[in-house]
C-alpha cells in the first residue's frame, strides 16, 4: 500500500514538509509506502471549467505541469495527504490549483480513497484553510482521515526548527499517520473478505433557478 503526501508550499523542506514526513514516518513504521511530491513553486494554472478532461480520457488540457502526472500516481495510490501553509487565513492559490484540476480532470483515481488535510501556519487561519482543502474530499466520497486534534503545525514562515518545536503538533502528524494506516488496513481487509465498494447511484443535479 502507498500514500502520497503533497507539499504545497514553495518551500520545499520548509514548514508543511516538516509535517507532512512526520505523517510518513508514522506511516512507514506501519508498513505503508510513501511519497512526498513537491507541487513546486512556480504558478500552477486555475481550471477554467473547459471540459476537456471529460473528451481526452480523464487529463488535464493543460500539460505544463504535474497535474496529469499526479492522476497516473494517483491510480495506483491507496490514501492522499495534501499539506499547505496558511496564507491570509487560507491554503496557498497554488495548492488550490492544483487540487481543483487534480479532482475536476482525475477524481476517479482518488474516489473512495482515505485522504487527510495538513496545514502549517505562524498564528491563525488553520481551521479555514483545513476546510478548504478538505471539501475535495468531501465531494468526491473519500473517507477523511482525522487525528487527536485538528492536524495543524505552528512554526515561523520557512522555520522548520519552530516546527520541530511544536511536540503536539508533531505528535498529530504521527497520530494521523497512525490512523491513515489502520484505516488502510481496514479497507484492505474488507476488500478480501469480499465486500465491494458502494455501488454510486448516478449523479442528479437540480439547479435552483428553472
Amino acid at each position: 500500500m502507498k500514500v502520497l503526501l503533497f507539499n504545497g508550499s514553495s518551500n520545499a523542506e520548509g514548514c508543511t514538509y516538516t509535517a507532512l514526513a512526520e505523517a510518513a514516518s508514522e506511516l512507514m513504521k506501519n508498513g505503508i509506502e510513501t511519497e512526498i511530491i513537491q507541487v513546486g513553486k512556480d504558478a500552477v494554472r486555475d481550471c477554467i471549467g473547459c471540459g476537456a478532461c471529460r473528451k481526452i480520457g480523464g487529463k488535464c488540457v493543460f500539460k505544463d505541469d504535474i497535474v496529469n502526472e499526479v492522476i497516473e500516481k494517483a491510480k495506483t495510490a491507496d490514501g492522499f495527504i495534501f499539506g499547505s501553509p496558511v496564507y491570509y487565513a487560507h491554503p496557498s492559490g497554488r495548492l488550490l490549483s492544483f487540487m481543483d484540476r487534480l479532482f475536476y480532470a482525475g477524481g476517479a483515481a482518488f474516489k473512495f480513497k482515505p485522504a487527510a488535510a495538513v496545514v502549517s501556519a505562524r498564528r491563525a487561519g488553520t481551521s479555514a484553510s483545513l476546510d478548504a482543502i478538505t471539501k475535495h474530499f468531501t465531494i468526491n466520497q473519500m473517507p477523511v482521515v482525522s487525528s487527536n486534534y485538528w492536524p495543524m503545525v505552528h512554526g515561523a514562515q520557512n522555520n522548520p526548527d519552530d516546527v520541530k518545536q511544536d511536540l503536539e503538533g508533531l505528535q498529530i502528524m504521527r497520530v494521523l499517520g497512525a490512523n491513515m494506516a489502520w484505516l488502510l488496513k481496514c479497507i484492505e481487509a474488507g476488500k478480501n473478505a469480499g465486500i465491494n465498494l458502494p455501488q454510486t447511484e448516478e449523479k442528479i443535479c437540480t439547479n435552483f433557478i428553472r
